[in-house]
């Protein structure tokens, strides 16, 4: 039998994401979801290109491209297609780099709130037509979020959206975009509970919670090796604004919920990544009254440095 990633490569042309706080066996809930202005930022003369930048990318949901600085140095979030162009020429002009998220729930969802695949067709096709192959080949696009929280039956109308669908979802933008990576919001313990085989998926994402696990070092290595299992790659990240255990004071989205403390973020931060195998890190979500704390802008500069300084490791395995 050939080994899994050879199928994979002769399956096609692959290129390249949060986790649970459940453990594989056990459920997820919808609560359990995840921001940086004085920095220095990069002067826009001055930027390289995204494919020439040091280690990985140290983004945030929620940030706008003016907000791009030398430790807050990507985007994860949605771009209309009348306005896809420019955002990227944005953060391209930043020196950033960005996941884009083209197909939003709201476009995907049947009147039940379950999963429409067909829908999903439907929303990414509207950038059909949009040339941005240069931000692909440049790097200034990490990759394309197909699918967020499949795993939260909750959030998707009551009916968890299964790993074969996810793939699908993949595979149609492999279908317009082939070199563009695909990346889903789920742990790759969750992934990596189904038998079918990842062609067109690229990555997984490790999203860590206060709740997540006693041991954050010891559950980003089986996130590491339940993605290499599949033949995947791992994005990783922090719920900085939900995944807190309360130590710091600050009210998270959620009732109940709390931000995470500047220790907190080092601690579960450098579990993740001193995993050489991380490909990106993403957090949930920009809030300028959370991420303006001295402590929080502390904490988030020695996390970029280690971004920073990451093996350059790629989405695609």
């Amino acid at each position: 039998m050939l080994h899994h990633n050879h199928r994979r490569r002769w399956a096609g042309v692959r290129v390249a994401a949060m986790a649970c706080a459940a453990l594989a066996a056990g459920a997820c809930t919808d609560t359990d979801r995840f921001g940086p202005p004085a920095d220095p930022v990069i002067p826009a003369t001055e930027s390289p290109a995204a494919a020439t930048l040091p280690g990985i990318v140290f983004a945030s949901f929620a940030l706008k491209p003016s907000q791009l600085t030398t430790v807050h140095t990507g985007i994860v979030g949605p771009s209309s297609p009348s306005a896809l162009r420019d955002f990227l020429s944005q953060v391209r002009a930043r020196g950033g780099r960005t996941l884009v998220r083209l197909a939003g729930d709201g476009l995907v969802k049947n009147a039940d709130g379950t999963f429409n695949l067909s829908k999903y067709k439907a929303a990414v096709d509207r950038y059909r037509n949009i040339d941005f192959s240069a931000y692909i080949a440049d790097g200034t696009i990490v990759g394309h979020f197909v699918v967020d929280e499949p795993q939260f039956a909750s959030r998707w109308g009551g009916k968890v959206i299964p790993q074969a669908t996810v793939e699908a979802a993949a595979a149609y933008s492999k279908q317009i975009w082939p070199t563009l990576p695909t990346i889903v919001n789920a742990p790759s313990h969750w992934l990596a509970a189904s038998t079918i085989t990842y062609v067109h998926l690229d990555a997984g994402w490790a999203m860590f919670r206060a709740s997540t696990s006693s041991s954050p070092t010891n559950w980003a290595a089986n996130q590491v090796n339940k993605a290499k299992s599949k033949g995947l790659g791992l994005f990783a990240g922090l719920n900085v604004l939900d995944g807190g255990d309360g130590s710091s004071g600050f009210h998270g989205n959620y009732p109940g919920k709390w931000a995470m403390s500047a220790a907190e973020l080092r601690t579960y931060g450098t579990a993740l990544l001193s995993q050489s195998y991380v490909c990106g890190f993403g957090m949930w979500e920009y809030r300028s009254a959370y991420y303006d704390r001295a402590d929080v802008k502390s904490a988030m500069a020695d996390l970029s440095a280690r971004a920073r300084s990451h093996a350059k490791t790629s989405c695609r395995q």
